[in-house]
């Protein structure tokens, strides 16, 4: 199966609690050509529309373009994640399996709620 796209979700860092763990959408995405040609944001009106409500304020939307701009530069340096080899990776068979740990099939009241007032 050949590579149709490199794809960066932008999300808040996840938050740890005793059932999960928490974590948001930031809405906007980057979609990277597979041979690193070009890349184009994806979803720009739903982040205007988080930004109109207030769900992404002025400081996370600063951490979002600092965040894009390090993206962008590592897709020009074919660096991090975008570095050569990556397609071809895979786990070493050698490693356990992960294990969930107790409780986590257990629900978990919300630390925050997420709530968008019209």
């Amino acid at each position: 199966m050949a590579l149709i796209s490199w794809y960066v979700n932008f999300e808040t860092p996840f938050r740890r609690h005793p059932g999960g763990i928490d974590t948001m959408d930031l809405a906007l995405d980057l979609v990277i050509a597979p041979d690193f040609s070009g890349h184009r944001f994806k979803d720009r009106d739903e982040y205007g529309h988080l930004r109109r409500l207030g769900v992404i304020d002025d400081y996370l939307d600063s951490q979002m373009h600092h965040a894009s701009g390090r993206a962008i530069r590592m897709l020009d340096d074919q660096a991090g994640p975008l570095a050569a080899g990556w397609p071809a990776w895979s786990p070493d068979p050698a490693w356990p399996l992960p294990l969930l740990p107790d409780g986590a099939d257990q629900g978990a009241e919300l630390l925050t709620p997420y709530r968008l007032q019209p």
